[in-house]
């Protein structure tokens, strides 16, 4: 989706249609969550930059708070769409899904009139990318915004971004682009030249062989039409770092309780009961115990974390307290199975 979140509050407020709109939270620590075209041709505004630095470029800008429950509303919304017209769809996130296009006999006709459906449903644009893999869908989805529709093959992909960075391909990371730039890789053309051993020592022979396959623009990971649950999680990070104790269990109570009327809603109960700190020199810490039986009982749950809190017993202020419960009884898996040769792959991204 484009956008997603900025489009969805220009919906139900038209009269903002053409100014720069930024969505994020007021506090000291708050990034932004998205914001429309405008505000990013102004002054480059994006998705997890620090809300205080997107205020001082650009002052005049209308800030929205988030209202999620409005953004999952919209993106059910589309959602049905894309599941009434393809059978295969798998969703990665509010704004974001792939479809299985194989055997259809007119893939690019098929999404022009999707992305049709969802606009006239759902008031809301779509870019589409068209490609060989999960992968290059995402990236291809990524070149017409917005509202773009580019279908691209592998064999273009690897001349058309032979000079690009090995930050293009998702999942290579900021610190992994700065590894490969201290063995001379600038390049996903450098990257290609390598062989596969020298990655294998340098990043261990999983991760070795993953970038010497993304350097090929290779992915033959599966579409699955849900992905598995396998953990829940409640978070907050405070605008000012808390050291006292009793602030921390208080937190920890309404996060415990939150998470727990969660997992009631989605029918989940785990064994395994988390917390996650991050302190203020941002060092993460997790603990976890495990119960006999699974739950989503708060009064399971909550003593438990609080347990975990106290003895860890933080000796520095705590920037990002967290609950999790995982290891669940019942996962929303509907299994996965192997791409038959030839499959079509459609990105339909969110992304900012």
């Amino acid at each position: 989706m484009d956008a997603f979140y900025a489009s969805v509050e220009l919906r139900r407020r038209p009269e903002l249609r053409g100014k720069p709109v930024v969505v994020c939270g007021s506090g000291p620590r708050a990034v932004v969550t998205t914001a429309s075209y405008e505000a990013r041709k102004l002054a480059g505004i994006h998705s997890a930059m620090p809300a205080a630095v997107a205020r001082r470029r650009l002052p005049d800008a209308v800030y929205l708070t988030p209202d999620f429950p409005a953004y999952r509303e919209a993106s059910a919304q589309v959602m049905e769409v894309l599941r009434r017209n393809v059978e295969t769809v798998e969703v990665v996130g509010l704004d974001e899904a792939y479809l299985d296009l194989t055997g259809i006999f007119s893939p690019k006709s098929t999404m022009r009139r999707i992305a049709a459906a969802i606009r006239d449903d759902t008031g809301l644009t779509c870019s589409v990318g068209i490609s060989e893999s999960r992968m290059l869908a995402k990236i291809t989805s990524e070149l017409g915004k917005p509202a773009g529709l580019v279908v691209l093959s592998r064999e273009d992909a690897l001349e058309r971004f032979a000079g690009e960075s090995p930050g293009l391909v998702p999942g290579i990371g900021p610190k992994t682009v700065a590894r490969l730039e201290g063995m001379g890789i600038l390049t996903l053309a450098d990257l290609r030249r390598r062989d596969v051993t020298e990655l294998e020592a340098a990043f261990g022979p999983r991760s070795g062989a993953w970038l010497h396959a993304r350097g090929r623009l290779w992915d033959d990971s599966p579409i699955t039409v849900s992905r598995e649950t396998k953990s829940q999680s409640t978070e907050i990070t405070f605008d000012v770092d808390v050291h006292q104790r009793g602030e921390l269990e208080a937190h920890l109570v309404e996060l415990g309780e939150e998470l727990c009327r969660r997992l009631a809603k989605r029918e989940l109960e785990g064994r395994t009961i988390g917390i996650k700190i991050r302190l203020d020199d941002w060092t993460n810490v997790s603990r976890s115990h495990s119960v006999e039986e699974p739950t989503n009982d708060p009064a399971v749950v909550v003593p438990v974390a609080l347990d975990l809190l106290r003895a860890y017993d933080p000796q520095r202020s705590v920037r990002l307290l967290g609950v999790r419960v995982a290891s669940f009884e019942r996962d929303a898996d509907a299994g996965e199975a192997e791409p038959p040769a030839g499959q079509l792959q459609l990105g339909f991204s969110g992304a900012a």
